[in-house]
């Protein structure tokens, strides 16, 4: 009996499924709200407001001298907005629960939400072209269209979506609320430790978390063409396995060396008679010289192949070839007696 972790699990019973989300009333609105502060920062920004001036405060206060002894632990905490390492950690976990519940749903979500994040906030990053605050070059400047590209802040975007994924595919609404909580704290720490270092400005990390929020919830939009993809997956592999069970057997090339199988002779030939060899096609091509299926009760003898003298099977035969003599008598007989000369 199998005692390992795999079995206990494979008995337990799986998870109840709850339905993808959908744009209900609430959640366009929410959606509505998170659009217009997006683009209410990139406005604000782009005339050089009150919120460039907070950007220049902040940053000439420099957090990281204020407080230097959390600096050797935020250096690690913000790996939790990388792309690269989150997407490996979440990906892993998806993938199990795929497996387990067998459905490609998480890792198809998964795989959505990054492609949409790296398409939107990568266009604007490009397009506005900001510098950070490590290379700005004129104080109280928005430093836009400058070559940059840390607006908004990717670190930001990428923990909303990354580990807000977790919640919105969480199986159960207890889980949901949790991993919501958990998900939004691990993000706003990640915004607010790039703005400790200085890497970004306070903005940048406004834009990413509204930029991270957006794609979450538009997800739903989302889903039925991630629907469409696993069913069109699931039908591909179908039709691999039943290609692979109905496979036809691989054809030889013709004039490629095959191995003959040894002939048998022919059970009819008579007592004394040399073995006949029945001639067998090879290379899928029929023999040129095998006759005609003979008729019923009839016996015929096959052709047997041209052989040189040393490989004909030499036959004895039957009694001597000396010609017989009057003065001789055959061997094993009784000779008479011969008259003995003398006395």
């Amino acid at each position: 009996m199998r005692t390992d972790i795999f079995a206990r699990l494979d008995r337990e019973p799986e998870p109840p499924k709850i339905e993808p989300p959908r744009m209900s009333r609430h959640r366009i609105a929410l959606f509505g709200g998170t659009l217009a502060f997006y683009l209410a920062i990139v406005v604000a920004v782009l005339m050089g407001s009150w919120l460039v001036t907070l950007d220049w405060k902040v940053m000439l206060f420099r957090p990281y001298q204020q407080w230097p002894g959390i600096h050797a632990f935020l250096d690690y905490y913000v790996v939790l907005g990388q792309r690269g390492p989150t997407a490996v950690m979440v990906a892993c976990w998806l993938g199990w629960r795929s497996w387990r519940q067998h459905t490609l749903r998480p890792l198809l979500t998964l795989g959505a939400s990054l492609l949409l994040l790296n398409l939107t906030v990568g266009a604007v990053k490009l397009g506005l072209g900001r510098l950070g605050p490590h290379y700005a070059t004129q104080i109280g400047s928005a430093e836009l269209f400058a070559g940059g590209d840390i607006f908004p802040s990717g670190h930001t975007a990428n923990a909303v979506v990354t580990w807000g994924i977790l919640a919105y595919l969480a199986t159960t609404p207890r889980a949901r609320r949790y991993l919501s909580a958990v998900s939004a704290v691990v993000s706003l720490g990640v915004g607010l430790t790039t703005v400790y270092l200085g890497t970004h400005w306070l903005s940048d990390v406004l834009l990413g978390w509204a930029a991270g929020l957006l794609i979450l919830l538009g997800l739903p939009w989302v889903e039925p063409l991630i629907t469409r993809t696993e069913e069109w997956i699931f039908a591909v592999r179908e039709q691999l396995r039943a290609r692979r069970r109905t496979a036809p057997p691989v054809p030889v090339a013709a004039g490629a060396p095959q191995a003959v199988p040894l002939r048998q002779p022919d059970s009819g030939g008579g007592a004394g008679e040399s073995p006949v060899l029945k001639p067998v096609a090879t290379g899928g091509r029929p023999a040129a010289s095998a006759p005609a299926a003979p008729a019923a009760g009839t016996r015929q003898r096959a052709h047997t192949p041209h052989m040189v003298r040393s490989e004909r099977t030499p036959v004895t035969p039957v009694g001597s070839r000396r010609p017989p003599h009057a003065d001789r008598t055959p061997r094993g007989g009784t000779s008479p007696a011969r008259p003995v000369a003398g006395g």
